[in-house]
């Protein structure tokens, strides 16, 4: 059994060693998609992850997808697209569209787990500093990628990210990456494992070691001025 979260009191969550194994991470039903609750929730490196046939549904699980900052990189291949890199990267310029355009079920899935809900929820955390999204525009200026995720102090959490061009999602994400690590952030959760993120340095790491190391870097204050463009 998990527990029921009332919407009637403070963001409250309970331990995650609580979580299950299987499904793994799953930690918690109900609450609110408000800005106190998810703030609350990401801070403790509980997210919410569900679909429209579903209450909210709060998850924790381990092992746990980490890129820290002393163990990025950007390998030659990467390195060799940003040299002839034909796009422009850019911050929190079309925050809905991203959101929106990572909602749409991929190719071999039937559904999304970013429900209007969801959607609404991070466009409101978008307006209030909090979430952030990069964007990744053609040079005839369409959105051909983007990521998006969520800030809080030295953590960023990454939540999706889409593609409809050759490499925009690497591209996005390493030029991103690159920033939060430059200004000061620690540790970005990727949740759980991908070869994507792995080629950056991201590794599975236990429960103990993330929550460790999520503790010290939200302690801190860290604002940080999202640019406009980026550049490597």
């Amino acid at each position: 059994m998990i527990d029921w979260l009332q919407e009637d009191l403070p963001p409250h969550f309970p331990k995650t060693q609580n979580a299950q194994q299987e499904p793994n991470g799953l930690l918690a039903a109900g609450g609110l998609l408000s800005p106190a609750w998810l703030i609350a929730s990401y801070s403790r490196g509980i997210f919410p992850w569900f679909d429209d046939e579903s209450p909210i549904l709060w998850w924790s699980p381990a092992p746990r997808m980490v890129l820290k900052a002393e163990n990025f990189h950007i390998g030659r291949t990467i390195r060799k697209l940003i040299k002839r890199n034909p796009y422009k990267i850019t911050c929190d310029l079309a925050f809905p569209e991203v959101i929106y355009q990572c909602a749409q079920p991929r190719e071999d899935e039937a559904g999304t787990w970013i429900t209007q809900e969801m959607e609404e929820a991070y466009v409101r955390l978008n307006a209030n500093g909090i979430s952030h999204s990069v964007e990744c525009w053609s040079q005839d200026g369409e959105l051909v990628g983007g990521l998006y995720g969520i800030q809080i102090n030295g953590a960023f959490f990454g939540e999706s990210m889409f593609s409809r061009a050759n490499n925009a999602s690497k591209l996005v994400f390493a030029y991103f990456a690159q920033f939060l690590f430059d200004s000061g952030v620690k540790m970005i959760d990727c949740q759980m494992y991908s070869d994507h993120m792995a080629q950056f340095g991201a590794l599975e790491v236990s429960r103990n070691e993330f929550e460790s190391k999520l503790k010290s870097a939200v302690k801190d204050p860290l604002p940080l001025q999202f640019p406009t463009f980026l550049t490597l």
